[in-house]
Formats: structure tokens, sequence, C-alpha cells
């Protein structure tokens, strides 16, 4: 069996690069042709919208309104005023950071996705641990494998996030002090926002994700050699205090490096709508994986009730997300507070297809599909479900960060297709080298008899 898993995975790691490679170049090419001058960004734009009139024009007044009127509480003649003072040089500008800002932004779109994914895992491995379930310890080498890719893949974030404070694009434009001190809102946050703070607070998150996944991961391991259940008792401590850590810290992320790319809009909710698109993204990906080896001949202990488990979580988590989803729309469209509103109005206005589009695949296809308890056992079903899942949530994730640094001029282009398959190729390749080396059946663990018998 070692040597069919070093054949497979060698198989794995090979198609893993190829996706790096080609996803790298596309990332590259974005870069290499963003423009470097105001005149540059404005003749691409109009070859890019040529025949169309001048939608695009509207379109980038209509959000210039939008901010203006929201910075000046609607005094429409301070913003007339000031639109005749600065005007073309500030809209050749603006529209010159949106343009540089498109390859960074699909970088930083598909690195957060995948360790978003990572995390989200790690997060339903500790809670399975704290629990001490009975179902779930035949999924735990897969989930471990998984949690493998949070360290490099909080590590690229964080790379992405120290070159912002560098100045090296406008994602976050509160590390502008231009922008800062010209806007009072951002002003008032600064003992917060600021880019030394930003960056140990970042730490601190990777730091204490990447050192209770270390421990867990090896008294996991060390479980399997002991003759008492000394380390499962560990891990159950240490999974209960990483969840205390986690709850915090996740929330304080999600603000961090999401919901502060605006500054000037935010929302109590948002801690728990990034975790609940998190979560489900996890166990969807647990599913996957656990489905694609067992079609191998892996995972024997791994039986269509524990397929169905986790049908039901992706479906649970679905609907979770769409309540938190809903609910963070309505009551900001209801109370109708212009600081808060421009955030929708510029994604339905701008994103009206992947906008309205998520909602169809991380809520009516999920309902639909795994509402009924036999398609949860049926892999086929999980399988399909599953990939709109993940599609979905990373559309959920274009839609939190592409508005506020690309404006309109969004693409689905060669940029943000490349670093999709760059970070899926790097997540294949890390996640199954942590699976190939250590037994996919946790034989130590005092609950894997229950779960080899688990029967829903």
């Amino acid at each position: 069996m070692e040597d069919g898993m070093y054949t497979f995975t060698n198989k794995l790691r090979n198609f893993s690069i190829s996706m790096m490679v080609v996803g790298f170049l596309g990332l590259t090419y974005g870069f290499l042709t963003v423009p470097k001058t105001v005149e540059e960004a404005t003749a691409m734009v109009a070859d890019a919208h040529h025949g169309e009139g001048h939608g695009d024009s509207h379109g980038e007044e209509a959000v210039h309104d939008v901010h203006a009127e929201t910075a000046h509480k609607y005094n429409h003649e301070a913003a007339t005023a000031n639109k005749q003072k600065h005007g073309e040089d500030n809209h050749g500008e603006h529209l010159l950071h949106q343009l540089q800002n498109k390859p960074w932004a699909a970088l930083y779109v598909a690195a957060f996705f995948f360790m978003m994914i990572a995390l989200g895992t790690l997060a339903f491995y500790a809670i399975n641990r704290a629990a001490q379930a009975g179902w779930s310890p035949a999924l735990f080498r897969v989930m471990e494998g998984i949690t493998a890719y949070l360290l490099p893949g909080a590590l690229i974030v964080f790379v992405i996030l120290f070159l912002s404070g560098m100045h090296f694009n406008h994602l976050f434009i509160w590390m502008d002090p231009e922008v800062v001190a010209h806007d009072k809102l951002i002003q008032g946050k600064v003992g917060f926002l600021n880019v030394p703070s930003f960056l140990f607070r970042a730490m601190a998150y990777i730091g204490g994700w990447a050192t209770y996944r270390y421990f867990s991961r090896r008294f996991s391991l060390a479980q399997d050699q002991a003759s008492d259940v000394s380390n499962h008792k560990k891990n159950f401590r240490i999974s209960a205090g990483f969840l205390v850590f986690f709850i915090v810290t996740e929330s304080m992320m999600s603000w961090d490096w999401v919901m502060s790319i605006d500054p000037h809009w935010f929302s109590t909710l948002f801690g728990w709508y990034v975790f609940a698109s998190m979560f489900v993204s996890g166990i969807t990906t647990i599913a996957l994986i656990a489905i694609y080896l067992k079609s191998k001949g892996y995972l024997e202990k791994v039986n269509d009730s524990h397929i169905h488990d986790l049908g039901k979580f992706m479906f649970g988590v679905s609907i979770f997300w769409t309540y938190l989803w809903f609910s963070q729309f309505m009551l900001i469209w209801y109370s109708n507070i212009p600081e808060e509103v421009t955030y929708f109005i510029t994604r339905i206005e701008d994103y009206n297809l992947p906008f309205f589009g998520m909602l169809v695949m991380n809520f009516i296809f999920p309902l639909l599909i795994l509402m009924n308890s036999d398609y949860k056992r049926i892999e086929y079903f999980i399988v399909m479900a599953g990939i709109v899942i993940l599609l979905g949530h990373y559309i959920d994730v274009f839609n939190m960060i592409m508005p506020s640094a690309v404006g309109d001029q969004w693409f689905i282009g060669v940029p943000e297709i490349g670093g999709f398959l760059f970070f899926t190729g790097l997540f294949i390749f890390v996640v199954f080298k942590e699976i190939s080396k250590a037994p996919l059946h946790a034989a130590g663990d005092p609950y894997m008899g229950e779960s080899e018998r688990f029967h829903y």
C-alpha cells in the first residue's frame, strides 16, 4: 500500500506542479501588462470599452458620486466643487491605481481563498477533537493533511500584506498617508488601522493557528504508538483552548484582511459571515479529498455514513451562510445608511452577475441537491455539489475584495485564472505530500473503533 501511495502522490505532484507553472505564467502576464502611467490606463480602458459608449465613465462617475455623498453627507455643492477642482487628474490617478491593483487583487483573492479552506478545516478538526466525536476519527488524517497548507498559505497572505504596507500596491487605501490626510473617517481609525499593528496582529493570528496545528498533529501521530490515551487527552485540551483563540482571531482577521480594504464600511456580522464561508469550504474539501482517496483504494474505513455526515454539514453550513448573508444585506438595505449601503450598491451595479450568481451556487444549488438524505450518500452528488460550492465561495471572496480594490474595472481574465490555478496546484502539492507522510488510519485514537462501526 505504501508503494502504491508513493506512486499515487508522485502523479499528483507532477499534476500540481504543472498547474503551478501555468498559474505562475498567468500571474506574471498580469503583472507585466499593467499600465505604468495615467495615459496608458486611460487608453487601456478606452480600448476595452470601445463600442460601449460612455458606460465606463458613467459607472466610474457613479462610484465617485456614491463615495462623495458618503464622505460629505450628501453635500452636493461641495462634491461638485471638488470634482471641478481636481476632476480629470483625480479620475485618471484613481483609474491607474485600480488597473495596477488587478493582478495584486487576483493574487490576493486566490491566496486568501485557499488559506481560508485550510483554516476552516482546522476549525472543524478542533471542534471534533474538543467534542470527542466518535464518527470522525476515520477522517482525521485527511483533515490533518488539508491543514498542512495553513502555514505556507498564511505566510503567502502575510507577504502580500507586508508588500501592501510597503506601498507595492494600493489594495488597502488606509495605508496611503495622502488618503488618510484628507479622510476624517479613516483618521478616526488610525489607532487600529496602522501598518505596524496590522502586521503584528497578522503574525499573532498565524502564529497561534500554526502552533495549534503543529502540536495537534504531533499528538495525533504519537497516539498511534502510545500505550495509553495521554496524547489524546492533550489533544482534547489544546483543541478546546484553540477554539476560544480561533473565534476571536478569525473575526479580527476578517476585519483586518478583508473588511479594511474598504475602510469606510463595516458590518458587525462580517466575522461570522467569513467564518461560515471558510467553514463550509473546509468541510467540502474534506469530503472531496476523502471521496477521491476512496476511489483510489484508500480510506477503507470510511463508509457512506461518513460521507452522509459530511454532506449534512455541507448542507447545514450552506444554509447558515445564507442566513448570515441575508441578515447582513437586509439590515443594511432596510436602514439605508449611506456609509453602509454603498457597499452593496457598488456590488449590485458593477458586479451584478457574480454577486447574485454566488447566491445560486452557494444556496440554491446545495439546497436542491443536498436536501434529500439519500443523495448525501451518493458520492457523485457530493462531488458535484462540492465543486459548485467551492467555486461559489471563491466568487464570494472575489466579491468581498475586488469591488474595493479595482472598482468596476474587474474581469475574470488571465491573472485571475492564473492565480486560481497556481494556488490550486500548490494546495494539492502540500496537502497530498502531507497525507502521504503518515498512515491514513489513526489506529491509536480511542474512538477509532466507534468510527469504523459508525452507521447512520
